[in-house]
């Protein structure tokens, strides 16, 4: 499933990476502390956090994540979004929590096992 996709059904606010949401999205991963996803995500994957300072964007860039969502209408810092910008990476924010993102997510992506 494509990024496009998902921004459209969950109304998500794209900050960053517009041209690149024809990118797949592969799966997901829900975290705020870093060294885990960067211990645990995977390439693909589009991640649920509610953290906003700029090392959610190195974190994305070295894992080569899909995206980045920032869940509980979470404004991202003002060097993270300069930084997102100019690395190119998808950076949206959405007004629900974590779990219920997280929820309809896996549903998109995996119908059959949900």
């Amino acid at each position: 499933m494509n990024l496009e996709t998902i921004v459209q059904a969950l109304q998500l606010r794209v900050k960053s990476g517009r041209d690149r949401l024809g990118g797949e999205v592969r799966g997901g991963y829900v975290g705020d502390l870093l060294s885990d996803v960067m211990a645990n995500s995977r390439e693909g994957d589009l991640w649920i956090t509610r953290q906003i300072h700029q090392n959610i964007v190195a974190v994305a860039s070295l894992k080569d994540l899909a995206g980045i969502i920032l869940v509980l209408g979470a404004e991202p810092a003002a060097d993270t979004l300069e930084k997102a910008i100019r690395e190119n990476i998808p950076l949206f924010m959405a007004d629900l929590p974590a779990f219920e993102m997280a929820g309809r997510i896996y549903q998109m992506i995996c119908p059959r096992k949900a």
